[in-house]
């Protein structure tokens, strides 16, 4: 069997590593793990020198501007980053025969819909976060049309700065905490998305272009992902449900961005584990 070549970009962001605790069950593909010192994906002469350099079969995108209240007055980096950056990569993807896997968001939703998002559904981002990445897709499918675009959702690991290691340090250290209920999603742990990816790759051939959804199985809302962190850990610290009226941030979150993640399952053949499963796997390691 040949060796594919696979070039990973924000390979020390909580996605990013997971791919790297994969790496070895593809004894098959060679990884080139890139964060920013080796690579700038803003430089588009720095992704053409690569490309040209190497024979890349896959292009995990895992690289993003993810600070959503930030990226409200940082409006040109986010930009840049999650936008900009995604169309030279697409272009580099589409000159040297290499498929593009982006990872987008649930943000890309306004969240008013009161039943799960499809990936056809139709699109309105309430923050520049959401908007930025929106059209990072536009351009990944613009400048290749063999992209293939996933958006997950409420993404935690034991790498990085995450929901789930700050509530933990929370508890640890308080006797209660408020944490808002209105807010609905689904949890995504990110060992389990880079697990799909590497399931993509390795059925590509059967894989079509274009947007898939994928998190984990269930729906809660932040304050039931709180609570399950206070049990699981045996914390002894009160959770208290609070409106997200009683906790304003500058960037709006959607209030209801549930993704279907049906079109993933059935083609790619995988299944989402539920997420309280994957929170006590994380958690565990967490400790350890």
């Amino acid at each position: 069997m040949s060796t594919i070549q696979v070039l990973v970009t924000g390979a020390n962001g909580q996605l990013g590593n997971e791919c790297k605790q994969l790496a070895s069950s593809m004894p098959n593909a060679k990884f080139y793990f890139t964060d920013i010192e080796e690579l700038s994906i803003t430089d588009a002469s720095a992704i053409e020198h690569i490309f040209a350099s190497n024979h890349f079969n896959f292009c995990i995108n895992a690289a993003a501007y993810t600070a959503v209240d930030q990226a409200e007055t940082d409006q040109e980096k986010a930009m840049a980053i999650n936008a900009t950056a995604v169309g030279y990569l697409a272009s580099a993807c589409q000159k040297y025969n290499c498929r593009l896997i982006h990872v987008s968001t649930d943000y890309v939703f306004d969240g008013e819909k009161d039943s799960g998002y499809n990936e056809d559904d139709s699109t309105g981002p309430t923050n520049v976060y959401g908007i930025t990445k929106l059209e990072g897709e536009r351009l990944a499918i613009q400048n290749n049309p063999m992209s293939v675009i996933i958006r997950t959702s409420w993404v935690y690991s034991y790498f990085g700065k995450n929901f789930v290691k700050t509530m933990m340090k929370l508890m640890q250290e308080r006797t209660e905490i408020s944490v808002v209920s209105d807010q609905i999603g689904k949890p995504t742990y990110a060992a389990d998305l880079a697990a799909a990816i590497f399931a993509i790759m390795q059925k590509s051939d059967s894989v079509p272009a274009g947007i898939y959804h994928f998190s984990n199985q269930g729906v809660i809302s932040w304050h039931d992902f709180a609570t399950a962190i206070q049990q699981i850990g045996g914390y002894e610290c009160l959770v208290h449900p609070i409106p997200s009226s009683a906790y304003p941030v500058p960037a709006k979150r959607p209030n209801y961005s549930i993704l279907n993640t049906h079109k993933i399952e059935t083609i790619v053949g995988i299944t989402p584990p539920f997420w309280r499963d994957s929170l006590e796997k994380c958690m565990q390691l967490l400790n350890a």
